[in-house]
């Protein structure tokens, strides 16, 4: 499986990104997608996740209100109210679905990962 992950970049405070993944080669018959962000010096943290059908979503506190996950044939996440301490590198996961019972939040839950692209919220 390989994910590509794309739309970073520089915004100023207060405007908007729209980061998708990609998703290829032999994927699982389901599956949940989730992002997670890394900053310079912190260990990387969620920030969402999707279920299999898109019925489901789950938000870390620093995402509900602002971000968005969204999937068609790829998974987005819409940002909206940027602030300079979402700066961090993104990136989006596969891992296994649970229909919206649970909602996987450990980087640990996610069994394969895109590269990561760059957002800069600049001040």
């Amino acid at each position: 499986v390989q994910l590509q992950a794309s739309g970073g970049g520089l915004v100023q405070a207060g405007g908007s990104l729209r980061l998708s993944c990609a998703a290829s080669g032999r994927t699982p018959d389901m599956y949940s997608m989730g992002w997670f962000r890394q900053a310079p010096g912190k260990e990387r943290e969620f920030v969402a996740t999707i279920t299999w059908s898109g019925g489901g979503t789950y938000y870390a506190d620093s995402a509900k209100g602002r971000f968005t996950i969204s999937k068609d044939n790829m998974v987005h996440l819409q940002m909206d109210s940027l602030k300079p301490e979402d700066t961090a590198v993104y990136y989006c996961a596969m891992g296994g679905d649970y229909s919206g019972s649970y909602y996987p939040v450990s980087e640990f839950e996610y069994d394969y990962w895109g590269q990561g692209t760059l957002v800069t919220v600049s001040s």
